[in-house]
């Protein structure tokens, strides 16, 4: 019997990197973010981290029916989601619900000459900063009135 070749579904740096050109489903929609985003000392971040916009009447909803939720922050119009890096990958988040790529800027100290940022409206019990991403995108879904979409190629 063949021992059958798996592909590894992170993506590759490269791919990551690239991320930004590609078209279709995982291209990035341009669009203002958040402010600074500062995750609370003592939280890890090794998946990286990504985030997810929602109105705030949203992010309301979908935190009442998450099981658990990560960091969430606020910056008036909309809630930011801290979802792992890469959770946009093969999923077509709904239109109006903006996907952010981290940025180093999120965890740097603030320098007199930027905004003050997105406040922290809700953190997590242990010590991730993520919500999941797939429970966070079937809600988003569900609110926005769109069946999801995903695709197994990158």
């Amino acid at each position: 019997m063949d021992p059958q070749y798996t592909r590894d579904p992170r993506p590759s740096a490269a791919a990551v990197r690239d991320r930004s050109r590609l078209s279709g489903a995982a291209a990035r929609r341009p669009g203002p973010g958040p402010g600074p985003l500062r995750l609370p000392p003592g939280l890890r971040a090794g998946l990286g981290h990504d985030a997810v916009g929602t109105s705030v009447s949203h992010g309301e909803r979908i935190l009442a029916r998450l099981p658990r939720a990560g960091c969430v922050f606020a910056d008036g119009a909309r809630w930011w989601w801290i979802v792992p890096s890469g959770s946009d990958i093969g999923v077509a988040w709904p239109s109006g619900t903006p996907y952010v790529v981290g940025d180093p800027s999120w965890t740097r100290a603030r320098s007199s000459d930027r905004p003050a940022g997105a406040r922290l409206v809700h953190g997590p019990d242990g010590d991730s900063p993520y919500t999941a991403p797939i429970p966070l995108y079937f809600l988003v879904c569900g609110l926005a009135g769109v069946p999801p979409r995903w695709s197994l190629a990158p």
